[in-house]
């Protein structure tokens, strides 16, 4: 299986391209960020992350797309960039058929370092060991896109085949 995983942001949008299975090595394909200039209007800046992850998606053609779920504690400014860039990695993956998934910040810290309280250095640790890497990517948004990659292979990907199998099974 090959995931795109999405760290959502209007400045920085992490990507990340993982490939692999339950129960086997995982490899890193690709990482980045897709980046936009805070100085232009919001509308400019969505069309921007909206063609960066289209090439992503074009060169890389994942089976699945990984969104970290959008939440808020308490700057409401920076939760709506960040819904907005959720928004967009959506709909790009929609409109080519490929299936999303949205994994909260807890359950992918949980999938990849054990604990849902990890803290950024601790995520970009275990994604470096995971991935067997010499170094971990930087910015944290490209590490937390692998992460959210790697939750969704782990999580994701047993889920689905339990509810393939759960539809063979009713279809009998």
């Amino acid at each position: 299986m090959r995931v795109l995983g999405i760290d959502p942001g209007l400045t920085r949008c992490g990507v990340g391209v993982v490939e692999g299975d339950v129960g086997r090595p995982l490899r890193m394909v690709d990482v980045g960020v897709v980046r936009t200039d805070p100085a232009l209007p919001v509308a400019r800046r969505l069309v921007t992350i909206e063609k960066g992850l289209e090439a992503w998606i074009e060169e890389h053609r994942p089976d699945a797309v990984a969104v970290e779920r959008v939440f808020s504690q308490h700057n409401v400014r920076t939760v709506m960039g960040t819904a907005q860039a959720s928004g967009i990695a959506m709909v790009v993956a929609a409109r080519r058929e490929i299936p999303v998934a949205l994994h909260t910040p807890s359950e992918v810290k949980a999938a990849v370092s054990g604990s849902g309280r990890a803290d950024k250095a601790q995520v970009g640790a275990m994604v470096t060991r995971l991935l067997r890497l010499e170094a971990a990517p930087k910015p944290a948004d490209a590490a937390d896109a692998l992460a959210l990659a790697i939750c969704h292979i782990w999580r994701g990907g047993a889920q689905s085949r339990i509810e393939n199998a759960l539809q063979r099974a009713a279809s009998r």
